[in-house]
Formats: C-alpha cells, sequence, structure tokens
C-alpha cells in the first residue's frame, strides 16, 4: 500500500510540475503585443532574436494534494517577418521559432519532486492584413502617411514541431496543433495610439498524452487592449493589459476543473540603436488569476530591418 501511494505522489508531483511548465510555455497564447496592426512600408524584412524569462506558479484543482508549485522557463527565440502588398492592403506574415529550457517542482503530500527538461518549442506562423486605414505603400509613399483608424485581421498556426515525450508529462512541445483567428482596431490620437484585440485560440486532440491518453482543450477566448505613446525618433513605449477565459481540459473524455478566467497587465519599451536596428523590453504580470498560470514574464528582443528601400 505504501508503494501505491508513493507512486500516486509522484505522479502527481510529475503532473502539478508539468502543468506549470506548459502554462508557461503556453503564454504565446495569452500573449501581450502592441502595435500588432500598425502599417509599414510593403518589402521590409526583420530578423528578430529574443529571450524571455518567465517564472511562477499554476492554480491547480483544489481537490488535489498539491503545494509549492513553481516553475522557471528560459526561452531564446528566432523570427523572421516581411511587410506585404495583399490586393492594395498592407500585411505581414511572421515566422517564429523558440527554443526553451523549463525546470518545475512541487510538493505532493510532503513529497518534494522537480524536473528539468530543453529543446526546441513549437514553430509558430502568423499573416496579418490591415482592412481599413492602412493601404500598402512603398517607402517612400510612406513618408506622408498619417495613421487614423486601422482595422485589421490576423492567423496565428502553431504547429506540433517542439520536443514532446508521451511518457513524460513535462514537454516543451504540445503535441497538437493551435490556429487563433483575431481582429484588432488601433486609433492613433497625436502621439498616443489606443489599440484593442480579440482572438479565439482553437486546439486539436493531443492523442498521445501521457502513454497514449487523448487530452482535449476548450477554445481560448482573448481581449488585449494597449495605451501606445511616441516620443518621436523611433521611441516608444506601451501600458498592455489582457484578459483571457476558457480553455478547459478534457482527458479520456472526462471533463478538468481548470477553466481559465485570468488578466495580465504589463509595459513594453522600444528604443532605436540606429536606422536598421532596435530594442524591444518588456514585463508583464498576473492580476486576478481563477485557476490556470500565474506568472511573470520578462524578455528582450533584438531587431533588425532591410529592404524596402525602393
Amino acid at each position: 500500500m505504501s508503494r501505491l501511494y508513493r507512486h500516486e505522489g509522484l505522479r502527481l508531483i510529475r503532473f502539478a510540475a508539468a502543468m506549470l511548465a506548459l502554462a508557461a510555455l503556453a503564454a504565446k497564447g495569452q500573449e501581450i503585443e502592441p502595435r500588432a496592426y500598425t502599417n509599414a512600408p510593403v518589402g521590409l524584412n526583420f530578423l528578430i532574436a529574443g529571450y524571455n524569462y518567465t517564472t511562477g506558479g499554476v492554480a491547480t484543482d483544489p481537490a488535489l494534494p498539491i503545494e509549492n508549485t513553481q516553475v522557471e522557463v528560459h526561452t531564446t527565440l528566432f523570427a523572421y517577418a516581411r511587410s506585404l502588398d495583399f490586393f492594395g492592403k498592407s500585411a505581414k506574415f511572421d515566422v517564429v521559432q523558440p527554443y526553451a529550457w523549463a525546470s518545475g517542482s512541487a510538493t505532493v503530500k510532503d513529497q518534494f519532486g522537480e524536473r528539468e527538461v530543453s529543446g526546441p518549442a513549437d514553430t509558430r506562423f502568423r499573416f496579418a492584413v490591415n482592412l481599413y486605414g492602412a493601404p500598402a505603400l512603398s517607402m517612400k509613399d510612406f513618408a506622408n502617411y498619417r495613421q487614423d483608424t486601422i482595422v485589421g485581421a490576423s492567423v496565428e498556426v502553431t504547429a506540433p514541431s517542439g520536443q514532446y515525450d508521451e511518457d513524460h508529462l513535462l514537454n516543451i512541445g504540445t503535441n497538437r496543433w493551435s490556429i487563433k483567428p483575431e481582429i484588432g482596431v488601433s486609433k492613433s490620437l497625436g502621439r498616443l495610439t489606443l489599440e484593442l484585440a480579440g482572438g479565439i485560440r482553437f486546439y486539436t486532440e493531443n492523442d498521445d498524452f501521457f502513454g497514449g491518453r487523448a487530452r482535449e482543450q476548450d477554445p481560448l477566448y482573448s481581449l488585449q487592449g494597449h495605451l501606445t505613446y511616441s516620443f518621436g525618433y523611433g521611441i516608444w513605449a506601451a501600458v498592455d493589459g489582457t484578459f483571457y477565459t476558457g480553455g478547459r481540459t478534457t482527458l479520456d473524455g472526462v471533463e478538468n476543473n481548470d477553466k481559465l478566467e485570468n488578466s495580465r497587465i504589463g509595459a513594453t519599451l522600444a528604443l532605436p540603436v540606429n536606422r536598421y536596428n532596435s530594442v524591444k523590453i518588456f514585463f508583464h504580470t498576473g492580476v486576478s488569476v481563477r485557476t490556470g498560470s500565474d506568472f511573470s514574464a520578462m524578455g528582450i528582443n533584438w531587431q533588425y530591418r532591410f529592404g524596402g528601400e525602393h
């Protein structure tokens, strides 16, 4: 009997640590991204390298004897983006490839357990188009462009390309596809810009979850807002906030009590280095957490742009 209890305790420890890391690694689904629908000259290319640090806990099922859950995730990312002319409208395509190192720990029935894992995370692809208020312009014509109101839409697809081992709960990849359609509005008020975007992320089933079990997740609904101030010379800062709900999971047909209903706030600062290079620094943290991930994240991204000269 004692061996059974020890096995169950270790299983819960692994479960808690895994849910921590998965919640943190899923933070892109709960992202805070200002200036997602601003206009840019056609033909610009962007190369981006960044480092993100995430730390915190996750609220687990109160019926489980899990305490002191904690996770740390270090993520590097490499991305490419290009501004496009999409039937006369400005558009952008980007691809992001993260690589992460995650460690999680928890205490179950006075037993402490921890695990570390590293590897590539799931690759993300995104296409966005500004449907109103942001025509496709050359670099020369863009010099005379002044933003008023922009209405845009985007679709993001995440592929199951990350590190995944069905024998462990703690993985970098998720072994499933996701797709997130979103619509956003950006309104310029002089140096201030107000932004609001709402989206829904849908998930396919992970049919090989921890030894061949079937794990499903309901759609995750998100609403984010930003207040951005432009200081000129390419310097801008934003106050950010987001709310997300949904995402309840089902394991082998049994629904879990893990619906998300969380809000987060943060700040972003962009600084130009020269004509072609810039740095973006961000921080965000949880404000209200009903259940799910309660973490803080910070990071820095370096961006190099080229092209679009004609």
